[in-house]
């Protein structure tokens, strides 16, 4: 009786199979089963043309511009100033969050300048977008509109139009005819990803792609589409809110920690040059648990007021509820405020805020979230102009942030007279400090 053996293996992991599986049964990855007894070819080596002949780096001469403006300030900051020939730029976010409505604007305003312009939409039609470009006043005779989920018409639309920037809404609902399965399929996005990037570095047209996300908030699709593109953005914002921010994952072209921020309105999407009012609340007379962190969003410091309120409880487990900033974090602070400070919490519950909706994940906020929490627990309101930044180790240690003299210029610039930070070297003695700054303006503040 003759042996069966494996015909097909996994690329990744070195699984074997007796019949072709779409997926690994081993590493589970998608597209990666091959054919083991296929014949194996050796690529010959071609005649290289002398114009793509390989040069010394100090021979090839630099583009005359290699950035762009889309006008957009906030989006030309996380883009390192604008948009590059030839890029291709990948822009994921949460259904609803504002993606094709940025998008549409950066269309509109470069139709402006008289660059002419493609917007393929594969999800609405040309009915749909014109209503919204009405609504947002994006309209221009240099911005043309397609719906098409077929990737050929769409390069034969390239070929009519001849743009100098096409808009592509979104990657996952395209499909080409020449891959086998649904839109939006592992092989249908690589496809289609690698055939539009193709047409871009070719072209020297720029290309920009949103991209579905999963219910984790990954992008959907293949993970060689991240490796794919050139700039890789993240549209994050609250539906709550109106406000959102743009950060880049991955830039070829610029810095990564760049961060834009917008606002949503009836009448589109706003870029918010100088956020520092958004995160403060405007009461006119100070209030007990209230205290400004000057925290860092990219290289922008921005000022982020953190509320709490410390209420007495009777029930065996205090509530500890936060809104905004880290859970365990506030956990880890209540601990050291109580053992290291002796300010009673244990027997308290501890609501923790930021105003705005902007959410604190750094360390640099731990002293402004404490001296809140100490504020609301004795009841009495810091100093307005008082600002504190610091991260707190478990020993009561405050510790030095990154960009500290930034922050400190930012926090002068908007007027706070006083700045509490590693200076103060532990959290009792900065506890005090606050306090004693609240001293001087007649407020009675008992001893700890």
């Amino acid at each position: 009786m003759a042996r069966t053996t494996a015909n097909f293996r996994c690329i990744e992991c070195g699984w074997t199979t007796l019949k072709w599986a779409g997926r690994c049964g081993e590493c589970q990855q998608w597209g990666t089963v091959v054919e083991a007894d296929a014949p194996s070819r050796q690529t010959a080596p071609a005649r290289v043309p002398e114009a793509r002949a390989a040069r010394p780096i100090t021979e090839v001469e630099q583009g005359e511009q290699s950035h762009t403006p889309t006008t957009i300030g906030e989006f030309d900051r996380v883009l390192g100033g604008g948009v590059v020939p030839g890029a291709a730029i990948l822009l994921s976010g949460e259904p609803g969050v504002g993606k094709s409505t940025l998008l549409l604007e950066v269309a509109a305003r470069a139709a402006r300048s008289g660059q002419r312009v493609l917007y393929v939409s594969a999800e609405e039609s040309v009915a749909q977008v014109r209503l919204r470009a009405g609504r947002t006043g994006a309209l221009s005779d240099n911005l043309y509109l397609a719906s098409e989920t077929d990737l050929a018409t769409i390069l034969g639309q390239l070929d009519e139009v001849r743009p100098s920037l096409l808009i592509v809404d979104s990657v996952q609902t395209v499909a080409s005819s020449l891959i086998d399965g649904l839109a939006g399929g592992v092989a249908q996005v690589r496809e289609v990803a690698a055939t539009l990037i193709r047409i871009a570095k070719e072209r020297a047209l720029p290309v920009l792609l949103v991209g579905h996300v999963t219910k984790d908030g990954t992008i959907a699709g293949p993970r060689m589409l991240e490796h794919l593109v050139d700039v890789v953005c993240q549209f994050e914002g609250d539906r709550q809110t109106s406000l959102r921010f743009v950060r880049a994952l991955k830039n070829r072209f610029g810095p990564t920690d760049e961060v834009g921020c917008f606002e949503m309105t009836g009448d589109g999407i706003a870029e918010v040059a100088d956020p520092s009012e958004l995160f403060r609340s405007h009461a006119t007379t100070p209030v007990s648990g209230t205290c400004v962190a000057i925290a860092l969003e990219g290289r922008r410091a921005l000022p982020v007021e953190v509320q709490a309120l410390v209420v007495a409880s009777s029930a065996p487990q205090p509530r500890r509820v936060v809104n905004g900033v880290d859970s365990s974090r506030v956990a880890m602070l209540l601990a050291v405020l109580e053992r290291r400070c002796g300010i009673a919490l244990s027997s308290y519950d501890v609501y923790v805020s930021t105003v705005g909706g902007i959410r604190l994940t750094e360390p640099g906020a731990d002293l402004a979230i404490a001296l809140a929490i100490a504020s609301a627990r004795r009841d009495k309101a810091l100093d307005s102009r008082l600002a504190a930044v610091g991260e707190i180790s478990l020993a009561g240690e405050i510790r030095g942030v990154t960009s500290a003299p930034q922050r400190a210029a930012e926090a002068k610039r908007l007027g706070y007279t006083t700045l509490i930070d590693s200076g103060a070297v532990h959290l009792r003695e900065a506890v005090r400090a606050a306090f004693a700054t609240a001293r001087d303006e007649k407020v009675d503040i008992p001893e700890f």
